[in-house]
C-alpha cells in the first residue's frame, strides 16, 4: 500500500503573507503548481490554492490589485502524516473539501499532496494492473 510521502511534492513552495495575489498566481505558474503554503517567519499561516484565487480573489467584490493572500489563503492548513496511506489522502480531501494537503512527518511540514497527485498514482496503478492482466492473459498462439 503506497504511503502519502511516496506521491507527494517533496519541494513545497511558500509565500508570505504580504504577497500579493497577482505575485502568487505569478509563482504558481512558473512553478506549475496549484498551491503556496503561505509562511510567517518559520510558521506556515495558510495555504494559498489556485480555487482560492479564482473563487475568493477573482470572482470577489475587492480590488485585486491590492489584495494580498492573507485575505484569501485559506487557514489552518489541513495536513496528514507522511506515512498513511494514499487512500486516506483521499478520504480527507473528500470530507474536508479541499484539493490540497500539507504533508507532516514529527509535527513540520515536509510535502504537499494534491489531487493530482492522486490521479497520477491512481493512473500509474491502473497502468500496471492492466499490464500484468495482458500478460498473463495473453493466448497462446499455435497450440491446441
Amino acid at each position: 500500500m503506497a504511503t502519502v510521502a511516496q506521491i507527494m511534492n517533496k519541494h513545497p513552495q511558500s509565500v508570505g503573507p504580504t504577497t500579493s495575489v497577482r505575485g502568487a498566481a505569478k509563482k504558481m505558474r512558473e512553478l506549475r503548481v496549484g498551491s503556496l503554503l503561505v509562511k510567517k517567519g518559520k510558521n506556515h499561516v495558510g495555504i494559498v490554492t489556485d480555487t482560492d484565487l479564482v473563487r475568493k480573489a477573482l470572482a470577489g467584490s475587492q480590488d485585486v490589485s491590492k489584495l494580498t493572500v492573507d485575505k484569501i489563503m485559506t487557514s489552518p492548513v489541513c495536513t496528514i502524516e507522511s506515512n498513511k496511506a494514499v487512500d486516506e489522502a483521499q478520504d480527507m480531501m473528500g470530507d474536508l473539501g479541499v484539493r490540497h494537503l500539507a504533508v507532516t512527518k514529527g509535527g513540520s511540514i515536509v510535502g504537499v499532496v494534491s489531487v493530482r497527485d492522486l490521479l497520477m498514482h491512481y493512473k500509474r496503478y491502473a497502468q500496471s494492473r492492466l499490464a500484468a492482466n495482458q500478460v498473463y492473459s495473453e493466448p497462446k498462439i499455435g497450440q491446441d
